[in-house]
């Protein structure tokens, strides 16, 4: 293994000297710099992890905490999208991510697995965010960035999930709809912002909440959307355009409007959420919201590592990142 000595002896200079050039420091000229690098490559020197980390105190590992109450899992197809962006984008500045589990004969909180284990940071990608480990992880002074919730001294990375449903609305609004249901995920945060999301678009529009329109169904169970959206499709005055809780939920409702004899969308538009792969493979194409997970797990690990490596210029900070209306064939206009 090339080690730094040999790289002084090739290069007929001091190990420092070596040393700071592989640093980048600005002791040196930059052609000295590029001439020792050049040395190092033709040699086929490779950094110690080990002693950059002692050298800068840092482990540069990142801790990932998602638990996913879905049969999704690591598959499912929006979180895969923000944590592959994540891995990317901490990789290319050199950090590794590790998942911080926890075993069911663990006694150990979350904050103690990261320090157990010395990580530098750790982002919340999903979990129950009032969880009381959660809560003292974040209180703990590790550097910690959360996805879509927000904490007072943690930088929170957002969907714009109460804009993305107000803007399916008015885009269904838009084309004549009045009768509107909105079948919502369980009572988490996200639905809470996103059924917020749903009465504003709905004022702004001029347009009444029917409460019977409003059904709850689990995210990503199409079972469960198909289920209401039956109870739906069985009432006398029943709507013209149904919402759906995800993507994956909506394959749900196509199934059951099909099974009874529905055209899709001439005897009922559907609406998804989240602008998945299978929203565009998928035939019809799906109107949906189109969530940028490549963005958040992106900011998730920029903002993270600012932390971590600029701790006295820290002020917490809420990140949104939008997303848009994707205009499928699962909508058609009625007559105003």
């Amino acid at each position: 293994m090339v080690k730094i000595k040999d790289i002084a002896l090739r290069c007929n200079t001091s190990i420092a000297t070596v040393s700071k050039a592989l640093h980048d420091s600005d002791e040196l000229s930059q052609e000295t710099i590029n001439r020792i690098k050049r040395v190092a490559d033709e040699m086929g020197y490779v950094p110690n992890a080990y002693a950059r980390a002692l050298k800068m105190k840092r482990s540069f590992s990142i801790g990932i905490i998602f638990s996913d109450p879905t049969s999704g899992g690591l598959k499912h197809e929006y979180f895969s999208g923000i944590l592959d962006s994540l891995k990317v984008s901490a990789e290319a500045k050199g950090y590794n991510i590790t998942f911080l589990s926890k075993s069911p004969i663990s006694k150990m909180t979350y904050f103690q697995i990261a320090k157990y284990r010395n990580m530098d940071g750790v982002i919340v990608v999903s979990e129950d965010f009032s969880n009381p480990e959660v809560v003292e992880l974040v209180n703990s002074g590790l550097p910690v960035v959360t996805i879509d919730y927000v904490f007072n001294n943690a930088t929170a990375i957002m969907s714009d999930n109460t804009e993305g449903l107000e803007r399916l609305v008015s885009y269904v609004a838009g084309l004549g709809h009045k009768k509107i249901a909105y079948i919502h995920g369980e009572d988490t945060e996200v639905t809470r912002k996103r059924l917020a999301g749903f009465y504003k678009g709905m004022k702004e529009n001029g347009l009444t909440v029917n409460p019977d329109y409003l059904l709850e169904g689990r995210f990503h169970e199409p079972r469960d959307c198909g289920q209401a959206v039956k109870k739906l499709i069985s009432m006398s005055d029943r709507p013209s355009c149904i919402l759906c809780t995800d993507d994956i939920s909506m394959l749900g409702a196509i199934t059951a409007l099909n099974q009874a004899g529905f055209n899709i969308p001439k005897d009922m538009s559907v609406v998804g959420y989240d602008g998945v792969e299978i929203s565009r493979i998928f035939r019809p194409v799906f109107t949906t919201y189109v969530q940028n997970s490549e963005e958040l797990g992106k900011q998730a690990a920029e903002n993270l590592i600012e932390r971590i490596e600029d701790p006295k210029t820290f002020i917490p900070r809420t990140v949104y990142v939008q997303g848009y209306v994707q205009e499928g064939n699962t909508t058609v206009a009625l007559d105003k």
